[in-house]
């Protein structure tokens, strides 16, 4: 029901049922059941305590996909995708349309106004979203203030609303939440946690993979959370951030903000991205704009932009970590320059290099001579 109020890139499409399309260099999990769930959260449990037991900071790989049904990571997007939107929207009105991310501002009041005309909230209803420890201080109110404001403090179902411009009211994105879809999102939730544990246990560093973009968003929400909590002392948890993607740069710049801002480690994998072609044949089939830099010479600019600005936040602060997951000889000698040149030793541990099992392997020995 309500499907055709869906965005058309997060709805799910019959033709595009099997993930696994175009895809060669990386795995693709399909939801059974909730067992099948559980089963794969042991199997990652034990590759956690393999990588604890036969090396210090070692790293785990996990996929969302794999530890409940991606039809909630869907409508988690849409609801994250639609609310970013309408503070851009509301950004452009007052006139600060086309600025970067983190240099978006709304003016309290006037964003009081907004959502009063909208019939979102009262003025009185709004004064108290804004009277937090650091919100409407300024008398602005930014991405991660705007963020902070729709955080999953209640009944994840409560999120599942999403602004609808033209009638000004909230509306639930979907006509009904059953208990039971209630519960499988918890339980996604709970899995995540025991394998966070299981990691910060067993000095493990666990990395959250990237999957779909019309995934993604949800991913990267949940992967924060873990970091808010996990990442205290050190970079246990990584978020993944694939940079052809047009919108990295942005994602970036704004979670190392957020850890900024909270005091925890930021921990990363930037990759270029695995779902290229199977991205670019769905935006084209489905009708919305392709998510993915239009060149191969453009990602390559993004994941060094990407990159450069994380070894300069390590530099700065030594609070972050990366892990550099690249086939490409020009990246990993480019990261290798600025390592010396930031003065960034290999003997910190802030930077790792990762390529696949036999690939590259006249990168990997050397690197790791």
């Amino acid at each position: 029901a309500g499907a055709e109020q869906r965005e058309k890139q997060y709805r799910a499409h019959r033709g595009f049922g099997d993930r696994r399309g175009g895809v060669i260099s990386a795995r693709t999990y399909f939801y059974a059941d909730e067992a099948k769930c559980d089963q794969h959260m042991e199997i990652f449990l034990r590759c956690i305590d393999a990588s604890g037991g036969s090396s210090e900071d070692g790293f785990s790989a996990i996929k969302l996909t794999a530890l409940g049904r991606p039809q909630f990571l869907l409508q988690f997007s849409e609801v994250l995708v639609k609310w970013r939107r309408f503070f851009h929207q509301m950004a452009a009105e007052q006139g600060q349309a086309g600025r970067a991310a983190l240099e978006t501002k709304l003016e309290v009041e006037k964003l009081q106004e907004a959502l009063a005309n909208l019939g979102i909230a009262t003025k009185a209803e709004s004064q108290h979203w804004f009277t937090g420890e650091n919100l409407g201080l300024s008398g602005t109110v930014d991405l991660l203030d705007w963020n902070s404001l729709i955080d999953s403090r209640t009944k994840l179902s409560k999120l599942l609303l999403v602004p609808n411009m033209k009638t000004g009211q909230l509306e639930p994105l979907l006509s009904r939440f059953t208990e039971e879809e209630d519960l499988q999102m918890k339980r996604m939730l709970q899995r995540m946690d025991v394998l966070a544990k299981r990691a910060a246990e067993s000095g493990v560093r666990l990395m959250v993979d990237a999957e779909q973009s019309y995934f993604q968003p949800a991913i990267s929400r949940l992967t924060l959370e873990m970091q808010r909590r996990f990442n205290r002392d050190r970079a246990v948890i990584f978020n993944t951030y694939q940079c052809y993607l047009k919108e990295a740069y942005d994602n970036v710049t704004v979670d190392v903000e957020l850890s900024r801002r909270e005091g925890w480690h930021f921990g990363t994998k930037l990759v270029r991205g695995a779902y290229m072609e199977q991205e670019r044949n769905r935006a084209a089939q489905i009708g919305y704009e392709d998510p993915i830099n239009p060149t191969y010479e453009k990602t390559n600019e993004m994941y060094h932009r990407c990159l450069d600005y994380i070894l300069e936040e390590i530099k700065h602060s030594r609070k972050a970590s990366v892990m550099v997951a690249s086939h490409n000889e020009d990246t990993v000698k480019f990261t290798l320059r600025r390592m010396m040149e930031l003065g960034i030793h290999p003997s910190e541990k802030k930077v790792s290099f990762g390529q696949l099992l036999g690939m590259c392997d006249q990168i990997t020995f050397p690197l790791g001579e």
